[in-house]
């Protein structure tokens, strides 16, 4: 089997798949792609199946030796990627051969940028996912030295086209929300400042959850703990909005105000810190 080794780690290396799903009700995070219009066109250019698991990095990929010939795919965050030190392009296939080094420079925009490869990287596979989550898995992150199987393939046919997707890398400023379970307990007030307020993606910002920087005035009576999602909103007591992300906790507490669309969960992933953004209602 065919092994890619991790030279230099980036930031935030993991390997992620569509998610972990069955396992909220023990306490398991969904995890999977924080981005996952950008995960999923990895795939797609590489004609994988659709949970097939890619590399996922914050701002700096890592550096990798492949071992064997295979094709890859760099979407998401835009870098300028090297194989070899010779300048490639994101958004299409890219023929490895054996011993070819990937490097890439620090990301140009947003966050998150996805290394697909043909047929997956086989990673362990526990509770039905490959996605990196400790204690879950054995690691959070990819280390110097770390080495991930693939499957050979040498069936590269050159193409001279790539695709140009529509991003949301590119500062999308609306993001849909739908209404959560307690929205119906806000004022008019409350719901005026969602409706036409700009919010700031705010430094504490993670897999976990995106913490914003302004205040909506919370009067709300405390609740019961419940269960909730990524892309979940909740308005905590001091009045600041928390986004719930990939692998957020699977109960929460505090008021679920709003849901966010899986294209908008993907959305605010890219938005770095002070970025702003709308919400964007249809149902209130």
């Amino acid at each position: 089997m065919s092994t890619f080794t991790i030279i230099e780690p980036g930031y935030f290396s993991t390997i992620q798949d569509k998610g972990r799903f069955g396992f909220a009700k023990y306490g398991v995070p969904f995890s999977g792609a924080m981005d996952q219009t950008s995960y999923k066109l990895a795939n797609i250019i590489l004609n994988n199946d659709e949970n097939d698991a890619c590399i996922e990095w914050v701002f700096q990929p890592p550096t990798m030796r492949f071992s064997e010939p295979t094709t890859i795919s760099i979407t998401g965050a835009f870098t300028t990627c090297f194989l070899n030190g010779i300048q490639i392009e994101m958004n299409r296939q890219i023929y490895v051969k054996k011993n070819d080094v990937f490097h890439a420079n620090f990301c140009k925009n947003s966050k998150y940028g996805y290394v697909g490869i043909k047929g997956g990287f086989l990673s362990k596979v526990k509770l039905d996912s490959r996605s990196f989550f400790k204690p879950v898995t054995p690691n959070s992150v990819l280390h110097v030295d770390d080495k991930i199987r693939y499957k050979k393939d040498k069936g590269f046919t050159r193409q001279f086209s790539k695709i140009a997707p529509v991003s949301l890398c590119s500062g999308t400023s609306r993001l849909l929300v739908y209404k959560g379970p307690e929205f119906d307990q806000l004022n008019t007030n409350q719901i005026n400042e969602l409706k036409h307020s700009v919010f700031t993606v705010s430094g504490m910002a993670n897999r976990m959850a995106i913490l914003l920087e302004e205040l909506l005035p919370n009067d709300l009576p405390s609740m019961l703990t419940s269960p909730v999602l990524p892309g979940t909103v909740q308005l905590t007591p001091s009045g600041r909005l928390i986004v719930l992300m990939r692998d957020c906790q699977t109960t929460g507490g505090y008021p679920r105000i709003l849901q966010l669309s899986e294209d908008a969960i993907s959305g605010i992933a890219q938005k770095r810190v002070g970025e702003q953004f709308n919400f964007l209602h249809t149902d209130f």
